[in-house]
Formats: structure tokens, C-alpha cells, sequence
């Protein structure tokens, strides 16, 4: 399994990025998968969820109304469209992929999590 991360950078606030994750070694559309994040200083924290034909996606509180994720299951791509960043969006950011197949359900917990890349730094100027 090999999950690869892009499209980090700094930005000012207001600013928007659109990460990238592409996904390899296992069958990428039978799997839910996340982005997770890790602030300086704090825990992994799950940001948000995508189910395996993109029927139903998930956010943390946090990034409601303002992230958007997506996948292409064709290209073995997962994104994270963020816009209106703020400065407490700033975090390593990771694709995740859930550990069982077929999971119809959304995982908030990053234990739930057994592959995940080597993260895209994103920093958000204030």
C-alpha cells in the first residue's frame, strides 16, 4: 500500500488549496478513505471521510461548509478542497485508508486507520 500525498504550501488567510493523495497497491475503490490531520503540538485528528462510490462524505465541525473532499476512483485520487483557510487550519495533512473493505459506514477514529502517507504540510498566515 502506498499513499502519496501533494499539494501543500503556505497561504494567507481566506487563501484555498486543493490537496492531493494518489493511492497504490490495493484496490482504491473498495475502500473508504479520510483525510487526517496534526497540528503542531496536538494529535491526529480526523478531518474527513469519503465512502467508496463518493455517495456520502464527512466533516469535523471545524471545516463544515468550507472543505470539500472528493475522489476519482478511475485515477485512484483522493482530494481535499480547502477554501476560506484560517490560521488553525494549519496541520500535516494525510491521506488515510480504512482498515476493512467495503466499510459502509463513516470512522472518526484515526486508530481505525492502517495506511496512511507521508503527509503535505499546509500553514496558513495570519
Amino acid at each position: 500500500v502506498r499513499l502519496v500525498e501533494s499539494g501543500g504550501g503556505v497561504v494567507q488567510t481566506g487563501g484555498s488549496l486543493t490537496l492531493s493523495c494518489a493511492a497504490s497497491g490495493f484496490t482504491f475503490s473498495h475502500y473508504y478513505m479520510s483525510w487526517l490531520r496534526r497540528a503542531p503540538g496536538k494529535g491526529l485528528e480526523w478531518v474527513s471521510g469519503i465512502s467508496t462510490g463518493s455517495s456520502s462524505t464527512r466533516y469535523v465541525d471545524s471545516v463544515k461548509g468550507r472543505f470539500t473532499i472528493s475522489r476519482d476512483n478511475a485515477k485512484n485520487t483522493l482530494y481535499l478542497q480547502m477554501d476560506s483557510l484560517k490560521p488553525e487550519d494549519t496541520a500535516v495533512y494525510y491521506c488515510a485508508k480504512y482498515k476493512n473493505r467495503y466499510y459502509t459506514d463513516t470512522s472518526y477514529d484515526t486508530k481505525d486507520y492502517d495506511y496512511w502517507g507521508q503527509g503535505t504540510q499546509v500553514t496558513v498566515s495570519s
